[in-house]
């Protein structure tokens, strides 16, 4: 697994206390300020109407120095950024999607919330939000397989368009169009026609290794010249996919009836229309849900260093390493 380190500034404190020379004329950030940036480039007003973004921990009028991105505020993750004195961790999993009765010290959860205010580090989310961002989620994984004129697979409801170049890193997005809309997954051309087969083994070698590797749906030999993707569980937007004619669909968490039913439409639908190219579009490539989602960590540290820069402050921002793919190994079937 590959560490992205961002080093904004080098003067971090020890965790013993020890204050920076700010001799330099470095500046450090409130929690506020740096939580004002996340949402900048990520308002939680994009955020689906079931989830639970934003800041879950700690004091907003404290300084942050190192920020830790993660995608889930696993036990793991946490002792990673309390072992390196992280002020703050920004994962992309809610901590709390689902209502608690207690954050009790005594529970998973609430140990968790504990751990991290008794370490002075915070804790903040940033998800669905995320998903849907300009150079979020759904971009960083249609950068790495390739997708050039792009669009959203399916605008936010809102019909959102922001202007964030003045929160994204130097040199962001050069040769890239990420656009001004914002919303779920991302449709368009490959840079090059390939096979099926050949694309299921591109986003095999781009994203992070995991016990379920990637698995693929359709002819291996047929040619693909668009696609589709969508970081996270994804089942739920193949209308969107064949609206868009997508020639193959990268997304995780794909159960056995929808994706069954999709597969055996297509090809029936094809068969009965005689229409030539690739029998049976959408194929389909199923990745495990954190790889997926993992590319954007990157993206976030050189954003948010960017945004805080912009403004006069330094941080050391820093992508966990850790994988947390809750799959830890795979029997192959006979």
């Amino acid at each position: 697994m590959r560490t992205t380190l961002h080093r904004v500034s080098s003067d971090a404190p020890a965790r013993d206390g020890s204050r920076p020379d700010n001799s330099s004329g470095t500046a450090h950030p409130t929690l506020a300020q740096v939580v004002g940036a996340l949402d900048g480039l990520y308002p939680p007003s994009t955020a689906e109407g079931w989830d639970a973004v934003g800041l879950v921990a700690g004091d907003p009028a404290a300084a942050v120095r190192k920020v830790l991105f993660a995608v889930d505020p696993v036990t793991a993750v946490v002792d990673q950024a309390l072992d390196w004195g992280a002020d703050l961790l920004v994962t992309h999993h809610p901590l709390f999607l689902r209502g608690v009765s207690s954050v009790a010290a005594t529970t998973f959860k609430g140990s968790v919330v504990h751990r991290l205010l008794t370490g002075g580090c915070a804790l903040h989310v940033a998800h669905t939000n995320a998903d849907a961002a300009p150079r979020g989620v759904a971009d960083a994984l249609a950068d790495l397989v390739g997708i050039t004129d792009r669009r959203p697979l399916e605008v936010s409801a809102a019909g959102e368009t922001h202007d964030l170049s003045h929160g994204l890193a130097p040199g962001a997005g050069h040769g890239t169009d990420y656009g001004t809309d914002r919303g779920i997954g991302r449709v368009g051309r490959l840079a090059e026609p390939t096979t099926l087969a050949g694309f299921a083994r591109r986003v095999a070698a781009a994203l992070p290794a995991t016990a379920q590797g990637v698995r693929f749906s359709g002819d291996p030999d047929a040619m693909v010249t668009t696609a589709a993707v969508l970081g996270g569980s994804g089942d739920g937007y193949f209308d969107a996919v064949r609206a868009a004619a997508a020639d193959v669909y990268v997304t995780s968490d794909l159960r056995h009836h929808p994706a069954s039913e999709l597969r055996e439409r297509a090809e029936f639908e094809s068969r009965a229309a005689g229409a030539p190219g690739p029998a049976g579009t959408p194929f389909l490539v199923d990745t495990a849900h954190y790889a997926s989602e993992w590319p954007w960590l990157r993206y976030a540290v050189e954003d948010l260093a960017a945004a805080l820069a912009a403004a006069g402050f330094t941080v050391e921002a820093r992508v966990s390493e850790l994988v947390t793919d809750p799959w830890t190994g795979q029997v192959p079937s006979r």
